[in-house]
């Protein structure tokens, strides 16, 4: 049984799958086949872990679909670092999990939103796609927006934010200051201590040579076309205190979708909004499935959506 089942004491279904250019993926399935479908894909240096608490909500009544990103948690690395491989391996998951023409929720976190905007003219993705959350994402300026590095925007920022998010360097063992570094550059200021180092101990289990090869596509990411691709419902989530992500990213995406849902931005939370607001992220995937998934449909999203900004 793998690890996040063992924890959350749920039953499991493992899968492997294979992607376009032989990668291989490890998948994991909850809940009950037939129920409604979730498909979860997690952030840069995170793991199928990072989404437990949403496995958790969700599996009672869906079927949860969670795969770790190639390099990331059990699906071994690849040296193929390119943002089409997570638009491959999206397709992949989709096609190997969901029956043809079942629809599902897909929500993506950090590089797992860019993935969704990557594989947004995929045909997998629009046989399979009934609606879409991004949290914490963005798709294009990532270095150049980065409030890491406390310096005035510019070129001597952009060049310490690269060499920061690209270092070379072990992250070594979860110690205190390590903790306090990731919360800083991570998380907002009412994490609690108990969240903080659930991220830390998944972001430091993740491989070296994943780490700095994705931070390099990533680096150079864009991905405006895919957000305008994106032909589902969208409902964007955002902390007000991201760093790695600000808001600017996310509402450019809002501004920028054809069925925007409108954007949550979320008061004293970072980047990490799956672990720091579970109760938030995955109400929205509730509610995205019952009105997408289950009802069909849904209500109208339309062009003035797009002004609509909640904070919570």
């Amino acid at each position: 049984m793998s690890r996040v089942a063992g924890e959350l004491g749920l039953d499991v279904r493992e899968v492997t799958v294979t992607s376009r250019d032989g990668a291989r993926l490890h998948v994991e399935v909850y809940g009950e086949e037939g129920a409604p479908a979730v498909v979860l894909a997690h952030g840069w240096t995170c793991s199928i872990g990072f989404w437990a608490a949403q496995i958790r909500e969700l599996a009672r009544d869906f079927k949860v679909v969670a795969y770790d990103q190639r390099g990331h948690g059990r699906s071994p690395d690849s040296a193929a670092y390119a943002v089409e491989g997570l638009a491959d391996d999206l397709e992949a998951v989709l096609s190997a999990t969901l029956a043809p023409g079942e629809k599902a929720v897909i929500a993506g976190h950090s590089m797992g939103g860019m993935t969704v905007m990557a594989a947004a003219g995929r045909a997998a993705f629009v046989e399979h796609a009934a609606a879409v959350l991004l949290c914490s994402t963005g798709s294009s300026r990532l270095v150049a927006e980065s409030l890491v590095v406390p310096l005035r925007a510019g070129r001597l920022r952009t060049r310490l934010t690269r060499s920061v998010l690209g270092a070379k360097a072990p992250l070594g063992p979860v110690t205190p200051v390590s903790k306090a570094v990731l919360k800083y550059a991570t998380m907002g200021r009412g994490a609690s201590p108990e969240r903080v180092l659930q991220c830390a101990r998944i972001v430091h289990a993740c491989p070296k040579a994943a780490r700095v090869g994705w931070s390099h596509v990533l680096a150079e990411l864009e991905l405006a076309d895919g957000v305008r691709e994106l032909d589902v419902p969208v409902a964007v989530v955002a902390g007000a205190d991201d760093r790695l992500t600000p808001p600017v990213h996310a509402r450019g995406i809002e501004a920028a979708l054809r069925k925007s849902l409108g954007l949550t931005l979320l008061t004293g939370v970072g980047h990490m909004t799956p672990v720091e607001a579970p109760e938030v992220v995955s109400g929205k995937i509730r509610q995205l499935v019952r009105e997408y998934v289950v009802e069909g449909a849904g209500p109208k999203a339309d062009a003035g959506a797009q002004q609509k900004e909640e904070v919570a």
